[in-house]
């Protein structure tokens, strides 16, 4: 493939990511399809069902490249046993019924852009993690690697990517309950705060993803930003941004009480994760400090 403009046929569109990433490859010329769970409402939306494994595999005959964001979201709390099954089956079922539709079309994608996370590094005090590191122990390294499995079941000839994400600055996903929480003057340290948040703003997130969509780069990519920051540098700078005061603390056995593993492994979890395969392929990222984040996040409020 080229770095002429492609078709990409996009999972999970209308989510925090997926639009902003619709945006930016419609800005660059480049023509977006999208799957959705519901009865089209525009000649560029298809439906499947990942939970029953249908797909039309007559449509990624016509695309170039397929971004899969598709799963259920990690902040819907409390993490009960049947949810857990939920994240991961929805993450998995996904994958699996888009790279057997790739193994069925006559002329299948030559990229397979696929969401994953930094969970899969569990938590790592101390360490450094780049894309090299091995995988840690949780719930959330287990669907990571579960989710990493499936999209490398792609056929030969496709170039699979692992879109290891971390927390993105937006309007959204792991934001969108400390938002009201810091307009209310009630922004906290979580824990000693001293925990590092693998952060990326969200434009750079979509960004990335452009920029892989013509790279030659192949499994695992870090996606947060370049310099890593505590959980306290983002929730502070945030409640600065506002004019809220901060001055709360949550303790570690609250977070713990309250939320239980979900507050453990993506709240408390302690995670040094670097980009490296990104800043090496040439990447140049718009926000290279959590500063810089926020400040462009509370611009758009």
């Amino acid at each position: 493939m080229t770095d002429q403009t492609q078709t990409v046929l996009v999972t999970g569109a209308s989510g925090l990511i997926g639009t902003e990433l619709t945006r930016q490859l419609t800005a660059a010329g480049h023509t977006v399809l999208s799957l959705v769970r519901r009865a089209p409402r525009s000649e560029s939306e298809f439906t499947w069902s990942p939970s029953a494994g249908i797909v039309d595999y007559h449509l990624l005959d016509r695309v170039d490249a397929v971004v899969n964001l598709s799963g259920a979201s990690l902040g819907r709390l409390p993490w009960t046993v049947g949810y857990k099954r939920e994240i991961l089956a929805s993450r998995v079922e996904s994958t699996t019924t888009l790279t057997r539709g790739f193994a069925k079309a006559e002329n299948p994608p030559a990229t397979l852009l696929n969401g994953s996370a930094v969970g899969i590094y569990g938590d790592r005090p101390g360490e450094r993690l780049t894309e090299d590191s091995p995988r840690g122990q949780g719930f959330l390294s287990d669907v990571v690697d579960a989710w990493e499995g499936a999209a490398h079941s792609a056929p030969d000839g496709t170039r699979v990517v692992t879109l290891r994400t971390g927390v993105v600055v937006g309007p959204g996903g792991a934001l969108k309950p400390l938002l009201p929480l810091t307009r209310l003057g009630l922004g906290s340290r979580l824990g000693t705060g001293d925990q590092f948040w693998p952060w990326i703003s969200l434009h750079d997130e979509a960004a990335a993803i452009v920029h892989l969509l013509t790279s030659r780069l192949e499994g695992p990519v870090n996606l947060v930003g370049p310099t890593p920051a505590s959980s306290t540098a983002l929730t502070s700078r945030l409640a600065a941004d506002l004019d809220r005061p901060y001055a709360l603390t949550v303790p570690e056995f609250v977070i713990g009480g309250a939320l239980r593993e979900a507050g453990h492994e993506m709240l408390l979890s302690d995670q040094q994760v670097v980009p490296a395969r990104l800043l090496a392929d040439g990447f140049v990222f718009t926000h290279r400090t959590v500063d810089d984040a926020v400040d462009a996040l509370v611009a758009t409020l």
